[in-house]
This record gives structure tokens, C-alpha cells and sequence, in this order.
């Protein structure tokens, strides 16, 4: 049972905290839920970034309530658990479209994304509520002490098990606006801590505590509305910058718009053909880099001579760079052989998921340069044998078109690189997921920095709902840390050019003559010249560690008081 709550503080408010904190069982655990559902409005395609305060607010006011339970570990856990489970319910639903690709098959295991992935995301966030539950009290330092721990939280998301950093509170903010821009000072794991306690500001103003210290409840919402507005007016001056491109470099996007359906239903010749039409017929004029999509053509271009003979016969004096999947003989390591890999045979292959540079001279000669994805999505990717005991038994359940290229998973590459490639300026390239991570382009491998970032996707996965819209953003904070400019180019999804800012310079416009429906796009852009390092990228995540050290400073002096 949860000790009956009286509220001192702003009087208006303190109805809304007695009801919440007062809640217990299932009443406690449904509004949790209910209002981790409605943050995840918060992020794209909508952005409507204020109604996370709603929902930090209400978690510190149900904390508060669960505090005073006899079990209250068990109790804020619970809250928290169920806080994270509705959150990403809702904004990870698009993950159970790829089981509709073939209904027939996969639709009976839809519990796996809808239920399974939103209850262990959630886990984390459980543990990191209850942790800031262990130093809680009901001063106005609780809110730091939650800003602090669900920033830790979020991060150990994005690194545990190889991490899965989607939906980062501080990716809340549209990127390319005024407040994104603070991402390049401490990158988004930074922007995550101080906007968990802007949020959650307004729950210091109502508390339990009989004192009448007014200055004490306002402290944080005041803090929070001196870092928001600091935060617009440094972003803002920083946006005032126009943008600058090289004037005779210039990149064609390129993406058919095949639904991941129909992809495997036609023919490969068919979506390579319309590929090439767009080549002669799109807006690429010689001289350009063309860009297409990961798996671009449901094969693999670099072992198929008719193929790269028709590339090479299309793309004339531009080059071209593809995502394809593509394979070699398989050759262990030292490492691999150490922990017990056995000999690969004679015959034995390693499939990986890369990006090839091409030109005129490629069916002859090969690619101009090679770049093998290292980050894979598990289970989709990255065999469940590599993870799982069962493994085997487990992917044959998961609907993976690309088995019907790749029958065992991909290999993962060697690593972060700078692309070096004839008559392309050097590029850092990501491969769809690999665009969650900020710290690839900041790794010494990729070092000298790069001019600009090649990022390749399949959205077409993800349907047509929240999932690339929430895909593009995330991936456009790689370039406000990094101040790299980004060509995107994304299967039925956001297909731009954008600046070091992350502002889009260009978007992918529809191309006439598209065949059954398909939704082809096209832009021809200017290249945008990188901006001078910001902090983010010459520092990494030290500005994070000595905010995380102040956060707790302060929330001792608050808690002291």
C-alpha cells in the first residue's frame, strides 16, 4: 500500500501530484505506461518535444508515491518497468512490419517485437529509475538524481550487447533546428541528460516536504528554462552561418522505390533495369557521384558480370556508389581461431553487406573501393547462431528476405573507415544501423577526419509510418556532431542532402515513369563543405562526465537542504 500523500508547494499542482503518487497495482502501473506512450510523441515525424515534461513529470510524482510503499524498490521498478514498456510500444511498433512482409509465414510471431523487445528495452530503464529511487527524497534534488541516473541508463542502452540507441530522449529536438545544435558541444548523450531534467523540471515545484521554501522548488525550473533558452540563442547563432558548397562537386541520390515485398516478386533485372533508366534519364549529369541505397538490387552486383557490364555501360563518366551484398572465401582470424572458430573449409564463404564504389571500368578492374558494414542488427543481420544458444532454430522464424542471398548471416566488417575512392572526396560511410552510433566517426580508424558522410539504408523494412521518419532524424545528429555533411539515401525512406548542421540542403524529388506503383525519387545537389571540428567530435563524451559530476553536485546540495 502506498502512504496516503499530502502536496505543499504550488497549490494548482498539487491535486495532479497527490492522484499521481497515490496510485497503486495495476492503476499505477497503466498510467506508467500511459505516460511513456504519449512521450513517445515526443519524437519524429512529430516532435512535439514538450510533451516529454508531461511525462518526466508524472514518473517523478508516481516515484514519489512509490517511495513511501513498504517494498518500494519493487514498487519504482514497476513504475519504471511499465514507464519504458509503453514508450517503446509506441515508438517501435514499425518493428513488427518486416513480419508482414510474408504474413503467411511471420504474423504468428508478431509477439516478438510488439511484446518481447518493449519489455527488455524496458528492463533498463527499470533498473535505472530504481537506482535513482535509491537516493531519492523529496527536495527538489530528486529531479537531478533522475536526470542523472536515466541518462546512465540510456547510455548502457546504447552500448550493452552492442547497443541499440533508438529514440534518445535528446534526439526529442528536430534536428537541423536551434537546440539540436547542442549536440555538437557533448553529442546526444549529453543533450539526453539535459533534457530528461528539463522535462522533469516542473515536478519539483509540488513535493511532500511541509516547508514553504519557494526558491527551492523554483530552482529547477528556472535552471531548465536558463538552459533552453542559452541552448536556442547558441544554436541559433550557430544556424545564422549559411551554407557552403563546393561549386563544381556535385551528388545525384538515387532510389527506386521498391516496396521490400515486391523486391524479391520481381525479377532482379527488373529493379536493376529501372536503376539504369534513372542513370540516363534522372537528373545525374556526367561528373556527378550517384548514390543508391543499401541493397540496392536484389543481388550481388560485384558476382554478377551481367550486372556490373550494364552498370558499366550506364554510368559513363560519373561514379557510382552502391550498397550491395556481396561475398568472399571465408578466412578466420587469429582471434576467431583462438576462442574456438573452426578452420573455415575449402568451400566455405563470408557474406557481408557493403558499399562499392563503381565506375566505367569496374566490370574489368573491380570496385574502386570497398566498405563492409561492422555494426549488424541482430537477427537480421547478424546470424542468432553468433548470439543465441538455438540460434539456428531462432532465425529460421525471423523473416530475413536476404536469406535468399545470404543463407547464414552476414560477417561483420573490419571496422570504422575513411573511404578513399578516385575523383570522390574522402567519406565516412554507415550502413543503415550503423547510423545510431556517434562514436564510429569519432573512432581512430576513421581518422584523418573524412569531408563528408555517405550514409545507405533500407527503410523500406520499416513501412511507411514513424519508423524512417525517426530513422532520418537520428541519423542527422551524426552530422551536427561530427559537422560533416551527410548525403542520405534510404529505400523508401528520407532520401536528402543535408549539411555539418544537419539542416537539409536538398530532398529527393519524384522521378516520372515509375512502374507499378513504386515510389522512385531523385535530387541532384551541390556537396556542402564540412565545418571546422565542433567539441563533440575533438572531445567525445567528456563534456557528458563532468555534466553527470555537476548533476551530482548539485543534486547533493539540494538534498543536503
Amino acid at each position: 500500500m502506498i502512504k496516503p500523500v499530502k502536496s505543499h508547494g504550488f497549490t494548482a499542482l498539487g491535486p495532479m501530484h497527490e492522484a499521481l503518487a497515490r496510485l497503486s497495482g495495476w492503476k499505477a502501473h497503466g498510467m506508467a505506461a500511459f505516460l511513456g506512450a504519449v512521450g513517445a510523441l515526443a519524437f519524429a515525424p512529430f516532435h512535439f518535444s514538450l510533451v516529454l515534461a508531461f511525462s518526466f513529470t508524472g514518473l517523478v510524482w508516481m516515484i514519489d508515491g512509490a517511495r513511501g510503499a513498504p517494498k518500494w524498490a519493487k514498487a519504482v521498478f514497476a513504475r519504471g518497468w511499465a514507464f519504458g514498456f509503453g514508450f517503446f510500444l509506441v515508438s517501435l511498433h514499425w518493428t513488427a512490419f518486416p513480419f508482414l512482409v510474408e504474413p503467411e509465414k511471420h504474423a504468428v510471431f508478431l509477439f516478438m517485437p510488439l511484446i518481447l523487445l518493449p519489455a527488455g528495452l524496458a528492463l533498463i530503464w527499470g533498473a535505472g529509475v530504481t537506482l535513482a529511487g535509491t537516493f531519492w527524497s523529496s527536495s527538489p534534488s530528486r529531479v537531478f538524481i533522475l536526470a542523472v541516473f536515466f541518462s546512465i541508463s540510456e547510455y548502457v542502452r546504447g552500448h550493452l550487447f552492442g547497443g541499440f540507441p533508438w529514440n534518445l530522449p535528446g534526439t526529442t529536438w528536430a534536428p537541423g533546428g536551434a537546440i539540436s545544435q547542442a549536440a555538437s558541444i557533448g553529442g546526444v548523450y549529453w543533450l539526453t541528460l539535459l533534457t530528461v531534467f528539463v522535462m522533469a523540471s516542473p515536478a519539483a515545484l509540488v513535493d511532500t516536504r511541509e516547508t514553504r521554501a519557494l526558491s527551492q522548488r523554483l530552482f529547477p525550473a528556472l535552471l531548465a528554462v536558463v538552459l533552453v533558452g542559452l541552448g536556442w540563442t547558441l544554436g541559433a547563432r550557430r544556424l545564422s552561418v549559411p551554407t557552403t558548397v563546393y561549386p563544381e562537386q556535385f551528388v545525384t541520390l538515387m532510389d527506386v522505390g521498391v516496396p521490400e515485398d515486391a523486391k524479391y516478386r520481381n525479377t532482379p533485372d527488373t529493379v536493376l533495369r529501372r536503376y539504369l533508366e534513372m542513370l540516363t534519364s534522372g537528373p545525374a549529369e556526367p561528373g556527378d557521384i550517384v548514390i543508391w541505397p543499401e541493397a540496392a538490387v536484389p543481388l550481388p552486383l560485384l558476382q554478377s558480370p551481367n550486372a556490373l557490364d550494364a552498370i558499366s555501360a550506364y554510368v559513363g563518366d560519373k561514379t557510382l556508389i552502391a550498397g550491395t551484398a556481396r561475398r568472399q572465401p571465408s578466412n578466420r582470424t587469429e582471434e576467431q581461431l583462438a576462442i574456438g572458430a573452426a578452420p573455415a573449409t575449402e568451400n566455405e564463404v563470408d557474406w557481408f553487406n557493403s558499399l562499392a564504389v563503381l565506375d566505367q571500368n569496374s566490370n574489368r578492374s573491380g570496385p574502386i573501393a570497398l566498405y563492409d558494414k561492422h555494426r549488424l542488427v541482430p537477427f537480421g543481420e547478424l546470424s542468432a547462431a553468433d548470439i543465441l544458444p538455438g540460434g539456428p532454430f531462432i532465425r529460421g522464424l525471423l523473416p530475413e528476405a536476404l536469406q535468399r542471398i545470404v543463407p547464414s548471416g552476414f560477417a561483420p566488417g573490419p571496422g570504422p573507415a575513411v573511404v578513399y575512392a578516385d575523383g570522390v572526396p574522402p567519406f565516412n560511410a554507415l550502413i543503415c544501423y550503423e547510423g545510431l552510433y556517434p562514436s564510429i566517426l569519432r573512432s581512430k580508424a576513421a581518422r584523418p577526419r573524412a569531408e563528408w558522410i555517405v550514409l545507405i539504408s533500407n527503410d523500406a523494412w520499416f513501412g511507411i509510418g514513424m519508423g524512417p521518419a525517426q530513422h532520418a532524424a537520428q541519423n542527422r545528429y551524426r552530422a551536427i556532431e561530427s559537422g560533416l555533411p551527410m548525403a542520405r539515401v534510404a529505400s523508401r525512406g528520407a532520401t536528402a542532402m543535408y549539411d555539418g548542421m544537419g539542416r537539409r540542403v536538398a530532398r529527393g524529388e519524384p522521378v516520372p515513369g515509375d512502374p507499378q506503383g513504386w515510389r522512385s525519387s531523385a535530387v541532384r545537389a551541390p556537396l556542402p563543405v564540412a565545418l571546422p571540428a565542433p567539441a563533440y567530435f575533438r572531445h567525445g563524451d567528456v563534456v557528458y562526465g563532468l555534466s553527470l559530476a555537476l548533476f551530482s553536485l548539485l543534486a547533493f546540495l539540494a538534498w543536503r537542504r
